[in-house]
């Protein structure tokens, strides 16, 4: 698996799993149609038809795309950390019980932690 040179600050979310501050990722407040792969090594995590806006600052996701995601308990013994499934890599936070979309889930993704992959129009503009 080939993973991708990172900057100190992608280094420090992704490996050291740490967090981007609220409201300063590219991502937050991005809608554009596609997918959303891992920055570290490129396995696609989610699709843009199930990003909503949470309002806590960071890209919120109601559903993975299946077997993109490991979830596992968080150190703080309080949270439940999201990592890629491929390579390990820190995304973020997974949350249950909130009432926000129909899946009653929220992934709360570190933009740093992804690559956004814009949807490839057709010759016919469809």
């Amino acid at each position: 698996m080939k993973l991708n040179k990172l900057t100190k600050e992608e280094e420090r979310v992704i490996v050291g799993r740490g967090t981007e501050m609220p409201f300063t990722g590219e991502y937050d407040n991005f809608y554009e149609k596609g997918t959303y792969v891992c920055r570290r090594c490129g396995q696609p995590l989610y699709k843009s038809e199930r990003k909503f806006d949470a309002h806590c600052g960071w890209p919120a996701f109601d559903q993975e795309i299946k077997g993109a995601v490991k979830r596992l308990p968080d150190p703080d013994g309080l949270r439940t950390e999201i990592q890629c499934a491929r390579c390990g890599a820190h995304l973020g936070h997974v949350f249950v019980g909130e009432g926000f979309t129909e899946t009653d889930t929220r992934h709360c993704v570190n933009s740093v932690s992804m690559k956004f992959m814009a949807e490839v129009k057709k010759k016919d503009g469809k």
